[in-house]
């Protein structure tokens, strides 16, 4: 078998400045977070994450926390990057709910894997529209933290 290499691409810094809880629907419990920026760096490309992205969440019936992001970055040399992921967050009960009152927590306490997908049209990003990524992150009170691993 052939073994899982990955490469650190950047690391993501997502504030989230609302959310909107729409409440029990037939699929979970949704809450809408809107992001009002951030900025992400990594040894190819760096910058900032425009505002207005947003997360989409579910609060699934077995506990675990869906995330459902689409955000904007913008490189310091202004070229546009569109971002879409999914992926899952899950812990013990006491981890999940001290997370959602806005405590910090140890990474380590729970789990929060997405898989992150590029697009752009800049030439000197295309390389981006290419790649499969994962992304193991940690939530702060106002922030979602990613370091984003490229698969090779």
């Amino acid at each position: 078998m052939k073994p899982l290499r990955t490469q650190f691409l950047m690391t993501l810094r997502i504030e989230v400045t609302q959310s909107h809880m729409v409440g029990e629907t037939p699929l979970g419990f949704r809450r809408i977070d809107v992001f009002g920026g951030g900025g992400f760096e990594g040894p190819r490309l760096k910058g900032r994450i425009l505002a207005g992205g947003s997360d989409m969440l579910l609060r699934r019936q077995d506990g675990a926390m869906a995330p459902d992001v689409r955000l904007t970055l913008e490189t310091d040399d202004k070229a546009l990057i569109f971002v879409a992921y999914r992926g899952y967050r899950h812990g013990p009960p006491e981890v999940m709910e001290a997370i959602a009152r806005g405590e910090m927590v140890p990474a380590e306490r729970y789990y929060l894997r997405n898989a992150p997908f590029f697009e752009t049209a800049a030439a000197k990003y295309d390389w981006l529209n290419r790649v499969v990524s994962v992304g193991v992150g940690h939530r702060e009170p106002t922030a979602a933290i990613y370091d984003i691993h490229e698969v090779l």
